[in-house]
């Protein structure tokens, strides 16, 4: 074999090695699991008894780094609440989960798109800057009635 030939060889097995090695370090140190929040579970068969799951909608919040929680509960081709109106240049956290299997919470034209499983709680903060219309869609298919799963965030004027 030619010099030249086992001086590649070591440096693609060098790099291939090393690679692999990042690799396991990151995957062991991040440790695989969805990203955590102060309210990382709630029992999914009770989640119309928990707050703040018992009242879906828009609530104003004061104190925090955003101005409103939207807190939306998904459930058999349905959203509740099922069309919200956030005044414009609000910042909300969208605070979501599903009663009963996996959906998705997609917001098309925005980077808003979440996953949301049975008790596990989304959290997404958004700005909405643009007065106008935003369909909530399902993008998981969740079953035969995926297709007219939808919900509708109106974005008007403050008052």
């Amino acid at each position: 074999m030619h010099k030249y030939e086992k001086l590649w060889l070591t440096i693609g097995t060098a790099s291939l090695v090393l690679f692999l090695a990042i690799l396991i370090i990151t995957g062991l140190h991040n440790g695989h699991k969805p990203a955590a929040s102060g309210r990382e579970y709630v029992n999914p068969d009770k989640v119309d008894q928990i707050e703040p799951f018992n009242k879906p909608g828009l609530n104003k919040v004061d104190g925090k780094d955003y101005d409103y929680e939207l807190v939306i509960v998904a459930s058999a081709f349905n959203y509740q609440p099922g069309k919200v109106e956030i005044p414009k240049g609000s910042k909300v956290k969208i605070i979501a989960t599903s009663k009963d299997t996996l959906h998705g919470f997609s917001l098309p034209g925005t980077n808003v798109n979440m996953m949301l499983e049975p008790g596990h709680i989304s959290e997404y903060t958004k700005t909405f800057n643009d007065k106008g219309e935003y369909l909530i869609i399902c993008n998981e298919y969740c079953g035969v009635g995926h297709a007219d799963m939808k919900s509708m965030i109106k974005v008007v004027d403050k008052k």
